[in-house]
């Protein structure tokens, strides 16, 4: 469907013997998203596939040609709340990672609509990106906003915001970098603060506890439907030594 878009399996991660946090999700495309992943894919897409990623040569200013400094998005759904914040920040290149193909058109979609050369949609798992594809120190922040909260007990394995996958982020991190994550689901906040909390090389923003919630993070249909069913959102901000 699509010959030059994103790879059903970039890294050929079927061959890790470790526990997966997703699953690749692939759904129904509409005519819009598959238009832009075909044409834009090329230019704004890049495949997760383990081979060293040159931030520097990804995102440069369209007006300085000089690099951008890069956070990495996790998990971005359909992509309304990051072309919000690339369209409000442009002096900052966002690298969005997700799986799910309709959500992938349609960041593309609002992407090129509203004129976004900081946006670059990345499709695979973020474990490899961080692993095998970039230097230490070389992001300006991480997002993770309202990851899969995998409720069941024997799940918990498969959260994304464990003691090793965070280890491994902040040692692509600069100094002073920002991570940033949310949910709304309490028991995974609870975790989430103790992990980061745990992390030598952060240091919590809002002393020992959660963030106020953030303007620049903007609402999601997400946000808003967890919030109708009494969830409570809960923001945590640390900042790299």
């Amino acid at each position: 469907m699509f010959p030059q878009g994103p790879a059903a399996d970039p890294a050929g991660s079927h061959g890790e013997l470790r526990i997966r946090t997703f699953h690749p999700r692939r759904g129904r495309v509409t005519a819009a998203q598959a238009d832009a992943i075909n044409r834009l894919w090329p230019r704004w897409g890049v495949d997760i596939d383990g081979r060293p990623l040159d931030l520097a040569a990804l995102f440069h200013s369209n007006t300085s040609g000089t690099p951008l400094p890069v956070v990495v998005e996790i998990g971005f759904g359909m992509g309304d709340a990051t072309a919000r914040m690339a369209a409000d920040d442009p002096a900052t290149g966002i690298l969005a990672v997700d799986v799910h193909t309709p959500g992938q058109g349609n960041l593309l979609h609002l992407a090129e609509r509203n004129g976004l050369s900081n946006i670059r949609v990345a499709n695979g798992d973020a474990v490899i990106l961080f692993r095998d594809m970039l230097p230490p120190a070389c992001l300006a922040g991480l997002r993770v906003y309202f990851p899969d909260p995998w409720p069941k007990a024997r799940h918990h394995k498969r959260r994304l915001i464990q003691p090793d996958f965070i280890r491994l982020a902040v040692s692509r991190l600069a100094s002073g970098a920002v991570v940033h994550c949310a949910t709304d689901w309490e028991p995974y906040a609870e975790q989430m603060l103790e992990v980061l909390s745990a992390e030598p090389e952060l240091i919590n923003q809002y002393d020992d506890g959660y963030a106020p919630r953030p303007d620049f993070r903007p609402m999601t249909k997400f946000e808003r439907q967890g919030i109708d069913k009494g969830h409570v959102v809960r923001d945590l901000i640390f900042t790299r030594r």
